[in-house]
């Protein structure tokens, strides 16, 4: 998009949003002499990287991992002391989680910010980030940042302002001196937190105003209405831009614009919104790439990727794929995986990040037309998985815990690491030597898996050596959190294990390298790629292929502990044909042969001869 073209859409997506509610070209004037200071700001080394092509992020050689600063590696500085070991690894993407400078005590994580323009003085000084990220890109590896939009912790500085009675700073959240507008907010407004936090307002007597608050007590939030605030948050996101940061995640983008009479979730102009941070993005860092965050459905979370023609986030998390592929583990049944994934198709830049497990629990919010349509009732089947993960089912492989627990609705999330929850932790338990072999194929399974879907894989830190679960929170005030469960330090004294292949460790560890390596070498993982769906009939076997003009993939994947026949009459019947090559084991596969037997949680990738 030419300079033109992006000025043209700025000021038309601005006037989408604020002239309807009384607002003109000065102030749409205002809002762009911050954008043009903040290009100016833009130092020449990242305007040298903005010259690398737009679609960096969906190159064949990402590799992500997700990790906390203090779990993996103490601080900023240790950080930067193991850029060897993501280089060795072959990590090309590290996503650092909350890292700007939270309120001190409950801080929901680090997600109640303070100060934008600060680091957590637990994890180093803004210096020490600066040297982080210039070391970072000397290794090749772009960083992503968290920035929350949505809210900001009641000690920030315009919070406290605003508490103090200031009129200009109070017009920058959403307060009012009676409780009659939160009284119809809250006739339609579902509450995110009722058991701890309840309601969407809480009123202080101390300067007499009912503050919304979509989250915690302490999280008060932003009045978009306002265009100041918008002002404000894409100077901190250029401040953030021009610190060198490769990507941006924008936390809780489903909530930032309320109306009287709605859900105050999704709303047209939030998409407004989205887009019109893409194109201010696009004017002043366009190498810059935003992920979104939004915990909603399947069909609510593509929207955020926007269209060709208005593109919004180039990035979100395949929340849906993660949830899937545990449902496969346990049902021994691809079938979901296989019906989602045809499900949406994304603009040109939208791009999915795919992960197995991550800092947070599993919802179980799987596609209930879906499971209907194969003959099970959601509510039961929902059941059977939350008992399956927390160990209960008799059958179960699996080492969870119950999150969030309802019980009225017997509804239930799920903690645990990833080796926890596929069976490395029961069998080391019990000396299950075959147990132990089992488990790893099923983690070789899922993660070989989630290195070929369209996108880019995330690994959660700790997954990539079979951590399993850390139950010493249990103990700790500090971590009543259940989630705790699987957020360990990172096991640095047994770093020997990691290339031991007699060591679980070792194998997983040594696994991941594998399918790092072939995967930055084969273009067929490049994003742009076209990959579809393959029916196999077959409940166990998940089928994909991969096209390009010079060549092409199939994917097959058993997520049986059993032997199984694929019968390769139905993939003839589909167009496909030919001897084809296993990248990993170099063994040909001819499908004009009436089937193929595959081992128990075989995986192949089969290149066209």
């Amino acid at each position: 998009m030419t300079k033109e073209k992006i000025l043209k859409s700025l000021h038309k997506t601005y006037m989408n949003i604020y002239k309807p509610i009384g607002f003109n070209e000065d102030d749409y004037n205002r809002f762009m002499s911050k954008i043009e200071q903040a290009k100016l700001n833009r130092k020449k080394a990242l305007k040298i990287r903005d010259r690398r092509k737009k679609d960096w992020y969906q190159s064949e050689k990402m590799v992500g991992m997700t990790l906390y600063v203090d779990l993996f590696s103490n601080n900023i500085k240790g950080l930067i002391k193991k850029i060897p070991y993501f280089k060795s690894l072959g990590i090309t993407f590290i996503h650092l989680m909350p890292l700007l400078k939270p309120r001190e005590g409950n801080n929901d994580g680090g997600y109640a910010v303070e100060d934008y323009r600060d680091i957590n003085p637990n994890l180093g000084s803004l210096d020490d980030f600066k040297l982080l990220v210039e070391k970072m890109h000397d290794a090749n590896i772009n960083i992503a940042i968290d920035f929350v939009i949505n809210h900001t912790a009641k000690e920030h500085e315009w919070a406290k302002k605003a508490a103090e009675g200031d009129p200009f700073y109070q017009n920058m959240y959403m307060m009012y001196d009676s409780d009659e507008i939160p009284n119809q907010f809250n006739e339609t407004v579902p509450e995110v937190l009722p058991d701890i936090y309840p309601g969407n307002f809480t009123y202080y007597e101390s300067f007499k105003k009912y503050v919304f608050k979509s989250f915690s007590e302490f999280q008060w939030d932003l009045n978009f209405r306002n265009p100041i605030v918008l002002e404000e948050i894409l100077d901190i996101f250029f401040f953030l831009a021009n610190l060198g940061v490769d990507v941006i995640r924008l936390d809780a983008i489903p909530f930032i614009w309320k109306e009287l009479g709605t859900t105050c979730r999704n709303l047209p102009k939030v998409h407004e919104f989205m887009h019109l941070f893409y194109l201010a993005k696009d004017y002043v860092c366009p190498s810059v790439v935003i992920l979104g965050e939004a915990i909603v459905e399947p069909h609510e979370i593509v929207r955020y990727f926007g269209t060709n023609e208005k593109p919004e986030c180039q990035l979100m998390y395949n929340a849906n794929m993660m949830v899937n592929l545990w449902n496969a583990l346990a049902t021994r049944d691809q079938r979901l995986l296989s019906i989602d994934n045809q499900r949406f198709v994304l603009p040109h830049h939208g791009t999915w990040i795919n992960y197995v497990r991550c800092h947070d629990d599993i919802g179980w919010g799987l596609n209930e037309d879906a499971l209907k349509s194969m003959g099970f009732d959601p509510f039961k089947h929902k059941q059977f998985l939350i008992n399956f993960y927390n160990g209960t089912y008799i059958d179960s492989f699996a080492k969870g815990e119950n999150y969030q627990f309802n019980a009225r609705t017997q509804d239930a999330r799920t903690n645990g690491t990833f080796a926890s929850l596929a069976g490395l932790e029961k069998a080391i338990q019990q000396s299950d030597t075959f147990g132990i072999e089992e488990s790893i194929k099923r983690i070789d399974l899922l993660n070989t898996y989630m290195f070929s879907m369209p996108g880019f894989p995330l690994i959660y830190s700790g997954d990539e050596v079979a951590m399993l679960n850390d139950y010493s929170h249990h103990m700790d005030t500090s971590k009543l959190d259940g989630r705790w469960l699987h957020r360990p330090n990172f096991p640095w004294d047994k770093e020997k294990e990691f290339n031991n292949s007699h060591t679980p460790s070792g194998k997983v560890y040594n696994h991941i390298k594998t399918l790092i390596s072939i995967r930055k070498k084969e273009k067929l993982f490049n994003n742009k790629v076209e990959q579809r769906v393959i029916d196999s009939k077959h409940n166990h076997i998940y089928v994909g292929y991969k096209t390009n003009l010079e060549n092409s993939l199939l994917l097959i994947y058993n997520f049986s502990e059993n032997h199984q026949i694929l019968n390769l009459n139905h993939l003839r019947a589909q167009g496909l044909q030919g001897i084809y090559t296993d990248l990993f084991q170099k063994k040909k596969i001819d499908l004009q042969k009436d089937q193929l037997n595959l081992y128990p949680y075989e995986y192949l990738w089969l290149k066209q001869s």
